[in-house]
């Protein structure tokens, strides 16, 4: 017999996922959400939650998780049979086992994201893993679907074995770059002063450490230390790095033919014509944005109304003023509003754009958000 739940617990409701959880389960499954988090005085109480909620879902630090919800199975004491428990670290083993020590359902949930701006997760990926699902599994397929993200299914083991390539070695890699940037920075400057001189490649490189070092550390540093197969891997990376030094420093034909061999031909043979073809195409469509991105006529417009037609009206006011367009991109604001880009093509009157630009506000076609 399936089930529908009426109440969502969060613990870890004050967190930047559990707030973002918070509105969704409220906005799009029009559920109540009831949450504990020691950073929220009025928040309610772990009784409360156990009390009151037919599915607890754990959003806090990786490690303290495990111990934490060893804490809400023993003050629980068999309450949580019949009813669901989700966690959404970005670890599964050890907070998965934790839950199955309950007579909960247990799923374990990691978004391959941070908290978006958008309302869903709508073209990200979310691991799911069932350890034990029976009556709660017809709604944990609906809520995997109201999510909109793409579902991929593992057990916990081999999510955190994944996760060491995935993320683990990916952050290692770019905080590895990070450092070596600030130890040449008194020598050649910092970031805004290399990136003048920037590939494409190097741009990318440099927007993730970005990304890494302007989001929450402790999340970076759990992904680190809380997956026991990190070390084995950060051991295997070192390798290759140490390999590639030693070539390098012998710096002979020898040393060249060993670098084309194991660094190059082996590694294409590995990954397969396919594979090296799609992810050739997806860096060249980034390259283009990027380069998009770097035209100094643009307007970013933000279209209130979500109907047919609208981007063609918008559209249409650039065509009467004869503008040609250059480029149009969609993407979200801070505030999770999607607004096009539109870039036009160089020499454009600036006067005309403005021009444009005081159309589109005056007429409520749009709203511009940046000139």
């Amino acid at each position: 017999m399936s089930v529908s739940p009426r109440v969502i617990g969060i613990v870890g409701s004050a967190g930047a996922f559990g707030r973002w959880l918070t509105r969704f389960f409220e906005q799009r499954m029009q559920l109540q959400v009831i949450g504990h988090d020691p950073a929220d005085a009025t928040s309610h109480s772990p009784e409360q939650l156990l009390e009151q909620a037919d599915v607890l879902l754990f959003s806090a630090p990786i490690r303290h998780t495990p111990a934490l919800i060893a804490e809400y199975v023993q003050a629980s004491a068999g309450r949580e049979a019949g009813r669901l428990w989700l966690d959404v670290t970005s670890v599964k083993e050890a907070p998965v086992q934790a839950m199955l020590a309950s007579q909960a359902d247990v799923a374990g949930l990691h978004p391959m994201t941070a908290p978006p701006k958008s309302p869903t997760l709508k073209g990200r990926v979310m691991v799911v893993c069932e350890a034990r699902v029976q009556r709660w599994q017809p709604w944990l397929n609906e809520l995997c679907a109201a999510l909109q993200a793409e579902c991929v299914r593992a057990t916990p083991a081999h999510h955190d074995k994944v996760m060491t390539l995935v993320q683990a070695m990916v952050h290692a890699g770019h905080l590895a770059q990070a450092g070596v940037l600030r130890g040449y920075a008194a020598e050649l400057g910092d970031l805004s002063a290399l990136l003048p001189y920037r590939s494409a490649a190097f741009e990318l490189d440099t927007a993730i450490i970005s990304r890494i070092l302007s989001l929450n550390p402790a999340i970076y540093e759990d992904i680190q230390f809380g997956n026991p197969h990190v070390a084995p891997m950060l051991e295997r990376l070192i390798g290759q790095l140490q390999q590639l030094q030693a070539q390098v420093l012998q710096g002979d034909d020898a040393a060249r033919a060993g670098f084309r061999q194991q660094m190059l031909q082996a590694n294409r043979d590995a990954f397969g014509e396919q594979v090296l073809g799609d992810g050739n195409y997806t860096f060249e469509r980034v390259g283009y944005l990027l380069a998009d991105l770097t035209e100094r006529q643009s307007l970013s417009v933000h279209l209130p109304e979500d109907r047919a037609g609208s981007l063609r009206a918008l559209l249409h006011v650039f065509e009467q003023h004869q503008i040609s367009l250059a480029s149009i991109h969609s993407s979200r604001t801070p505030g999770g509003e999607v607004h096009f880009r539109i870039g036009f093509v160089p020499g454009s009157s600036d006067m005309a754009i403005a021009a444009a630009a005081a159309e589109v506000d005056d007429s409520g076609i749009g709203r511009v958000l940046e000139r």
